[in-house]
């Protein structure tokens, strides 16, 4: 079957293919696969206020973090090999405070830069698109709080 879909609640039956046009708030709970361009005129990510220091690619794109010790950060669950993802990291430090990062990220400049002073807030931002056996990482922002 071939056609243009209107008013849908769910998704379509199998074998149905064309234009859906989903009229109202829709949630998704598994991966969402479009074929084509993907436009939106709006979009939004999902900020995650970390209580450990494990960044969980499956829960967001924005994550933010104090830390008031040394602290050493993991990244788990990245998309697989052929996927792009990058998420935001805020990170606040109280006190003087040492960083440790996974070691697959490559820093831009080739060294990763120094915690931020106590009080104060940087933005680093992190890419991956070989299943995040690689990470780009660059700071996006120094003492921006």
């Amino acid at each position: 079957a071939s056609g243009t879909m209107t008013n849908v609640t769910g998704l379509p039956p199998a074998g149905v293919v064309g234009t859906a046009a989903i009229l109202g708030a829709n949630t998704f709970t598994a991966n969402q696969t479009v074929s084509g361009e993907f436009i939106a005129t709006s979009y939004n990510e999902t900020y995650i206020a970390m209580s450990a220091n494990d960044i969980d690619c499956e829960t967001g794109n924005f994550f933010s973090k104090t830390i008031s010790a040394n602290t050493t950060f993991t990244f788990s669950n990245p998309p697989a090999s052929g996927t792009a993802y990058g998420f935001v990291l805020q990170l606040t430090v109280s006190g003087t405070r040492t960083v440790t990062w996974p070691s697959g990220v490559d820093w831009a400049g080739g060294t990763a830069p120094d915690a931020p002073a106590s009080g104060e807030t940087d933005i680093l931002c992190f890419l991956t698109h070989d299943g995040g056996t690689t990470w780009y990482g660059f700071l996006g922002g120094d003492a921006v709080a």
